[in-house]
């Protein structure tokens, strides 16, 4: 898919972008990150054929987009289902395809209530599931997400990264917003920054030398075996990547970041098993014991 010189304005107001040429390959998972106003959003909606440019072209455009705004209208009387019956048709599945696919895309992603739970009843992380629901009904050649993370249970994260990592390997492309560099670093084979009106490339940041290597850092449950909240870790300023277990959380993050993290997790009552620095040499961690973990 190709931006060619896309520029765009409301009216006879201010450029909100202005001759922003973009490539993205398929199979490529792209971040747009900038401030509020930088023109993410608009950018996203011309790139889905939501909004056309008032100038410049987008080239080919996957047929089958899916796209996720960053506000779902959830105010209806209908049920999940219902609504997700509906779109289904809309986008030219039978009723009997549309409600099987629909209620397996709600089985994965967990909606609390079920299918027949009214839209007007949802909270707003599940009824961004309906949201992602709907743009999943087809598959997409182009899926579109507008701070999708905002709002979801941990689990639902898990199940967001490989809904997106499914769509890039089939030959798809997902492009998407989200303003903390944690999550674009860990998600993003491309990253770009969108601001006054342009859109410029953001290269991997060299790490300066004498930089302390990331750690691993292994959660696990606290006492009487019961898993504490989870304070959602891939929110967390610093968390580079997180893998759950049934014992636990581990989490891949940077050094500096290492005792803010510690602390919420003793406030959410989880026991900290280890900490270790990932570098070759295998330096100890400060603080820790023969056995790696803490004192």
């Amino acid at each position: 898919m190709r931006l060619q010189s896309v520029s765009k304005r409301y009216g006879r107001g201010g450029w909100i972008l202005r001759d922003v040429d973009l490539e993205v390959p398929a199979g490529e998972v792209v971040a747009l990150t900038g401030g509020n106003g930088s023109g993410k959003s608009t950018l996203l909606r011309i790139a889905a054929g939501l909004s056309r440019p008032t100038r410049g072209t987008v080239a080919a455009r996957p047929a089958v987009v899916g796209y996720v705004p960053d506000r779902f209208p959830a105010d209806q009387r209908m049920s999940a289902s219902a609504y997700l019956a509906h779109m289904g048709r809309i986008r030219g599945l039978s009723t009997s395809a549309a409600s099987s696919r629909a209620g397996r895309l709600l089985d994965r992603l967990a909606l609390v209530g079920g299918g027949r739970a009214p839209l007007r009843s949802l909270s707003k992380g599940n009824a961004q599931k309906v949201a992602l629901a709907q743009a999943l009904l087809v598959e997409p050649g182009l899926l579109v997400l507008d701070e999708p993370w905002s709002g979801l249970d941990a689990d639902a994260h898990g199940v967001l990264d490989g809904i997106m990592a499914e769509v890039a390997g089939s030959g798809g492309i997902v492009v998407f917003t989200d303003h903390r560099e944690s999550v674009t670093r860990t998600r993003a084979t491309r990253t770009y920054t969108v601001g006054g009106g342009r859109v410029a490339p953001r290269g991997a940041e060299p790490r300066p030398t004498g930089h302390p290597p990331p750690s691993d850092v292994v959660l696990t449950a606290g006492g009487g075996g019961r898993v504490p909240r989870d304070p959602v870790w891939e929110e967390r300023d610093g968390v580079l990547a997180v893998s759950r277990h049934a014992s636990g959380v581990s989490m891949r993050v940077t050094r500096e970041s290492v005792d803010a993290l510690l602390l919420t997790a003793l406030r959410h009552g989880w026991s900290v098993e280890r900490v270790a620095e990932t570098a070759v040499d295998h330096r100890r961690t400060p603080g820790a014991g023969t056995d790696g973990g803490p004192r």
